[in-house]
């Protein structure tokens, strides 16, 4: 049997919150352990935030010299060579994945690159990618273990190939015509970047609208949106079953409100959702209570049942945004490191879906907002009153902001639109500071920005 090591902490996951609150642990004068199976820097850095934006940026330059005659400027033919997507893409994960994985090391954390899992209610075996096997413990642990792509239930589904958030970035060609099971951000954001890049895009949703958890309005804009940019969209649709034929094309049977259809497309990307990592992780060895989705279950500080063990990022539920995960950290360190006593209860929880135009959110939506009975009014106002966007011809979508018409609160807003996410940050950092939306209404923003519209936007509650 290996000789068991202690230390004062061991983070499992080295992710965008579990590699900096190891660094900050080390710093304070803990010995800390740091388990990860494969790449430092977690989904965000490797197969997430920074892949998937650098090709959605290839993407959109893709997009717009094909409109090159709509601001009076001759192209030519547009190619698309997917080997220096790719590379550019990769050389900019190989930067950011280094730099982390660097600013690890450095701080004294020792990395063991390898699978984790619990042999009791404070230890940890780990088997080394070299083979090699560590016996390690302390008490406070704290699990990082994030998200991975799910696998829908599907008859045939194991008989064919399919690509997942992942796989598809390595592709080196485009898709003659790729099919897409799922209408949430993964799926959104390939399919409108694969469309640009030439292939021809048809996007399945089981749910009435794209973006479940948005308002209705703004769900049917975003489908509008890709129905434009020549996306087929099918809501309301289940899935039957798939298989190939001898030509190696891919038949997705489906059921339609208007009947049973069978889509037929060369390569089909599963985007239905992720599930948690920890099924490996043998929780039961700890008593880590965990839902019936996997799902790690924390209280407003980040502490599962089992005292000393903590559970931060996408593996607790919630919101998986690299932020978020960011946030958590921020938690730990200052209950952890500096005696404070941070809470989740209450933040708020902003995002960007990287479509184009890109989608910014921040606080209530209308629907939630009248689930709780709330008295609230709603400034909404169309991109095309936006100079800033009529000038560069990008006025798609609608702005929208959710007050509390006593206290003039900003409660919440969704920006659809120019740049939107950068937009809905302003409003986010008025509702940090509690700025009434009269303070917007009636600011003085430099002309032609977009922030000026936000004079317009509020305006619209004078009406």
């Amino acid at each position: 049997m290996a000789e068991i090591q202690t230390y004062d902490a061991i983070v499992i996951g080295a992710g965008q919150g579990g590699g900096p609150l190891a660094s900050a642990l080390e710093q304070s004068g803990k010995k800390v352990a740091m388990v990860e199976r494969e790449h430092v820097g977690g989904t965000c850095v490797n197969e997430g935030c920074t892949p998937t934006k650098t090709m959605v940026a290839s993407a959109r330059v893709a997009y717009l010299a094909r409109r090159g005659a709509d601001y009076g400027v001759s192209t030519g033919p547009i190619n698309i060579d997917m080997e220096v997507v790719r590379k550019r893409k990769r050389d900019i994960v190989d930067s950011f994945r280094s730099g982390s994985e660097k600013r690890l090391v450095s701080s004294g954390v020792d990395l063991l690159m390898g699978e984790g899992e619990f042999t009791g209610p404070k230890r940890l075996r780990v088997t080394l990618n070299d083979g090699d096997v560590r016996e390690i413990e302390a008490e406070t642990i704290i699990i990082n273990t994030g998200l991975r792509p799910a696998i829908p239930p599907l008859e045939g589904i194991e008989t064919i190939p399919t690509l997942n958030s992942t796989s598809i970035m390595e592709l080196d060609t485009v898709p003659e015509h790729l099919l897409i099971i799922g209408g949430g951000y993964i799926g959104l954001e390939f399919g409108q970047m694969f469309r640009r890049f030439g292939s021809q895009v048809t996007l399945i949703q089981r749910g009435a609208r794209l973006l479940s958890r948005e308002d209705k309005d703004v769900a049917e804009e975003v489908a509008k949106i890709l129905r434009e940019d020549g996306v087929e969209v099918f809501l309301q649709t289940k899935l039957k079953r798939v298989a190939k034929d001898a030509n190696g094309k891919i038949h997705l049977t489906v059921e339609t409100p208007e009947g049973e259809r069978t889509l037929v497309g060369s390569h089909l990307l599963l985007a239905p959702g992720r599930v948690p990592n920890t099924d490996k992780l043998n929780l039961a060895a700890t008593d880590v209570e965990a839902n019936e989705h996997g799902l790690i279950q924390v209280n407003d500080k980040l502490e599962t049942n089992v005292s000393g063990i903590y559970a931060i990022g996408d593996v607790k539920g919630g919101p998986a945004f690299t932020h978020i995960s960011y946030d958590d950290f921020r938690i730990l360190r200052t209950n952890l490191i500096e005696n404070g006593n941070a809470s989740i209860k209450d933040r708020l929880l902003p995002y960007t879906v990287f479509i184009d135009p890109q989608l910014g959110r921040v606080g209530l939506s209308e629907e939630e907002a009248r689930k709780q009975g709330l008295d609230i009014r709603v400034a909404k106002m169309p991109m095309s009153y936006v100079a800033r966007a009529l000038e560069t011809d990008e006025s798609r979508g609608f702005m929208k902001a959710i007050v509390d018409p006593q206290t003039k609160q900003i409660l919440g807003a969704a920006v659809l639109g120019l740049e939107g996410g950068e937009v809905m940050a302003m409003l986010q950092i008025a509702m940090m500071g509690k700025l009434p939306y009269t303070a917007l209404r009636d600011g003085i923003f430099s002309h032609p920005n977009l922030s000026e519209a936000l004079n317009n936007l509020f305006s619209t509650l004078d009406q």
